[in-house]
């Protein structure tokens, strides 16, 4: 069920996650609430998926997103992580966070160490750099979506 619900869209405001993402793992993710988490349709594989994100009405980058229950951490609640692909200066907690899925890389699997996840992680990042180059999922990178409608602008 990943790929019927694929391009999918969803918007939300970033929160503080479990702070494992940077700390422990070297990798950086933003945590939807769990309200947006809630609101993914509950038949969508958990996994690792692609796409594009967007702070604010900042640049569009390339993301991986992993759905899921987390097994390497026994979570209970399921959770929706995204690592932009893109070095960020400053937390974005409280801000909006914008993306699209447009890929689905593999599912979700446990790992014996957080040495293997992070090499799992690398390679996740090198696939859904080579999916989103392909046209069909570049082009979703233009998208409206990304405009938010509060006419704000950014000085780039």
């Amino acid at each position: 069920a990943a790929m019927r619900y694929l391009p999918y869209f969803c918007r939300g405001e970033v929160v503080k996650g479990f702070g494992r993402g940077s700390k422990e793992l070297g990798i950086p993710t933003a945590n939807f609430s769990e309200q947006v988490v809630e609101s993914f349709p509950s038949d969508l594989s958990s996994g690792v998926y692609c796409g594009w994100a967007c702070v604010g009405n900042g640049d569009v980058h390339k993301m991986v997103l992993s759905i899921g229950w987390n097994p390497f951490y026994k979570n209970i609640k399921k959770s929706v992580e995204t690592h932009i692909i893109h070095t960020f200066k400053d937390d974005f907690y409280g801000e909006i966070l914008s993306i699209v899925i447009t890929g689905y890389i593999r599912s979700e699997k446990n790992f014996s160490s957080s040495e293997a996840l992070i090499s799992a992680i690398q390679e996740d990042i090198e696939e859904a750099k080579r999916q989103l180059d392909l046209p069909e999922h570049l082009k979703l990178k233009e998208d409206n979506f990304f405009h938010l409608p509060e006419g704000k602008t950014v000085s780039h």
